[in-house]
């Protein structure tokens, strides 16, 4: 482990609170419909919604976060501007992959009363078989469902190529998870240019690429692919994650008529946000630079 995470794992919960807030819409509903309303209104920047939380198992616990979704969904509505994400190890995935996806499916169907579009998250390694067996099983009766591929892995070709005939909405990124080197690419400019590729995939494959990196050299790139393919502007997207400063170019990127929807994450109890903001201030060198200055001038009373 790193010095960059050692400390950040050491940080008490108040002050992880205090700087992933900007990664996080609130701890309400009715502070992330706010959020997602408001990127609309300012910007036209689309939203996916998500309860944050994961590795749940517990019975209680996963009802309470498909109450939390069903209230979310209904107070979403009937909009254009904003889907939601799950997670199956939020969802039931502790009892097997045949329940999680009973679970889901109650969701996703009442979702679907709302024309709410839902995006079934991809978490490690050790979820990719159970979470494309579920997508695939639910997709069929319901056609805006989506997922997710990692380009860091190394079957994620495979996989997009298990998909053909779906003609699916697929967030592909990166991924947060550090994989083993058995399994996945290590590098993040080797990740970067098979992301690329595996946008070319993705449109020859018949999918919807949902674009999601940081990166702008990478998505000028992957629109340039698009172009070259003769794909039309609403034959993809671009995501991002709330919190990382990218306005700029997120407002050219919608003036040049490509759809931009950013990732808005919320927790009734912040207990399940806590893994997710860590993995944000990991993430963010400078961050983690000034959090580590502060904890050691606390400790010594130097700057």
């Amino acid at each position: 482990m790193g010095l960059k995470n050692f400390i950040i794992k050491l940080i008490p919960i108040p002050l992880v609170k205090l700087f992933a807030s900007p990664y996080v819409a609130g701890d309400s509903i009715e502070a992330a419909i706010d959020t997602a309303q408001k990127f609309w209104k300012d910007r036209h920047v689309c939203s996916t919604i998500d309860l944050l939380g994961e590795e749940i198992e517990s019975d209680d616990e996963v009802q309470y976060t498909v109450n939390v979704y069903e209230r979310l969904i209904d107070a979403l509505g009937h909009q254009d501007y904003a889907t939601i994400s799950l997670k199956p190890s939020q969802l039931g995935s502790h009892k097997g992959a045949d329940h999680c996806k009973k679970v889901i499916g109650g969701i996703v169907a009442r979702a679907k009363q709302h024309n709410i579009k839902v995006t079934l998250d991809m978490e490690d390694h050790s979820f990719t078989d159970m979470t494309l067996d579920i997508f695939r099983a639910l997709k069929k009766d319901h056609p805006t469902f989506g997922t997710v591929l990692q380009t860091r892995l190394f079957r994620t070709d495979d996989d997009i190529k298990s998909l053909k005939g779906l003609n699916a909405r697929i967030r592909i990124c990166i991924g947060i998870y550090n994989e083993p080197k058995e399994i996945a690419l290590q590098s993040k400019p080797e990740m970067k240019k098979k992301l690329l590729q595996q946008v070319e995939l993705l449109f020859k494959e018949g999918h919807y690429p949902e674009i999601a990196t940081h990166d702008e050299a990478v998505t000028r790139e992957a629109i340039d692919i698009a172009e070259r393919l003769n794909m039309k502007k609403d034959q993809y997207e671009v995501q991002m994650l709330m919190g990382v400063p990218k306005q700029t170019y997120q407002d050219e990127l919608i003036q040049n008529g490509v759809l931009v929807r950013v990732y808005v994450p919320f927790a009734e109890k912040w207990k399940y946000a806590i893994a997710y903001c860590k993995r944000r201030l990991a993430a963010n060198p400078a961050m983690a630079a000034y959090i580590m200055k502060n904890i050691l001038y606390k400790a010594t009373g130097k700057h």
